[in-house]
This record gives structure tokens, C-alpha cells and sequence, in this order.
């Protein structure tokens, strides 16, 4: 069992890409496509523990890049979203954003909510640049959680 755990962090952290390959793993994670760049981070962390703060620098600088590609996404999407105007869960959801306003951003960080949150940013045409602030932050802070409480559970694997 233990070969096959030690296989296959080799195998999620590609050592001979490193840090790219959790740039790549975060940017791609942060889009709507159902990737998530965690294992790849903990795979890169188990074989290189001493990249700790720059693996975290990079997944959360690559997972806010992808934020802002979703922001710009719904900022265009504006038209398409029309359609769903009439929704009572659609008028209760933008009223609850345009109340907080790019703080909803922190929010980005959640599964399945967070990426679609900051396309939904964009639709609402939030300020760019807060929203990107408060993404970064709660990406980080996803990040730092995350990784932390792998290396808990499996200190020595």
C-alpha cells in the first residue's frame, strides 16, 4: 500500500515540472472545469516539503489568475444570464451579491459555488480589481487550510 501512496504522489506531483505543473493544476481548477489542484499540490509538498510558501504562492497566484478569467467570463456572459432573470433563487442571489459587493469574493474558494461566484462577479460588473483582492484571500487561505490538514493526516506518507 505504501508503494502504491508513494507512486502516485510521485506521479500527482510531476517533480520534473514542479511549481508549473501547480500553476497549471490551480489555474485550470479555478475555471469552470471540474479539476481540483489540491492532490497535486499535496503530491509537489510530500516530495519537496521545503515548498511550502512557494507552492502556496503559486497555486494561489495561478487559482486567482483562473478567478479572474471567470470574472471576465461573466462580465461577457451578461446577455445569456438574462434568460434566467425571473428566477425568485436568481433575484434573491444577485440581491445578496450586490449587497456585499466584491466581498462576496472571499467566497471563491468554496466547491462547486466559489468558481461560478466570480463569473457571477463579473456579470454584476463588481469592481475588477477588489473582486481580485478578496478571490486571492480566500484562495489563499483555501490553499494554506488544505494543505496544512494533508500533511496532518498523512504526515509520513
Amino acid at each position: 500500500m505504501q508503494a502504491w501512496l508513494d507512486s502516485l504522489l510521485a506521479l500527482l506531483a510531476l517533480p520534473q515540472y514542479g511549481l508549473s505543473t501547480v500553476f497549471i493544476a490551480a489555474f485550470v481548477s479555478a475555471t469552470l472545469l471540474p479539476v481540483g489542484s489540491e492532490p497535486v499540490l499535496f503530491g509537489l509538498l510530500k516530495l519537496n516539503p521545503d515548498m511550502f510558501w512557494p507552492a502556496i504562492g503559486v497555486a494561489t497566484l495561478g487559482n486567482t489568475l483562473g478567478g479572474m478569467v471567470d470574472w471576465w467570463m461573466g462580465y461577457g456572459a451578461h446577455k445569456v444570464a438574462d434568460k434566467y432573470s425571473h428566477s425568485k433563487h436568481h433575484l434573491r442571489v444577485l440581491g445578496w451579491l450586490e449587497r456585499l459587493g466584491p466581498k462576496a469574493c472571499l467566497l471563491s474558494w468554496l466547491p462547486i459555488v466559489g468558481d461560478p461566484l466570480c463569473a457571477v462577479a463579473g456579470w454584476l460588473k463588481l469592481s475588477f480589481w477588489p473582486c481580485v483582492f478578496y478571490m486571492a484571500i480566500g484562495k489563499f487561505a483555501r490553499y494554506v487550510t488544505m494543505t496544512v490538514a494533508l500533511l496532518y493526516i498523512w504526515p509520513n506518507s
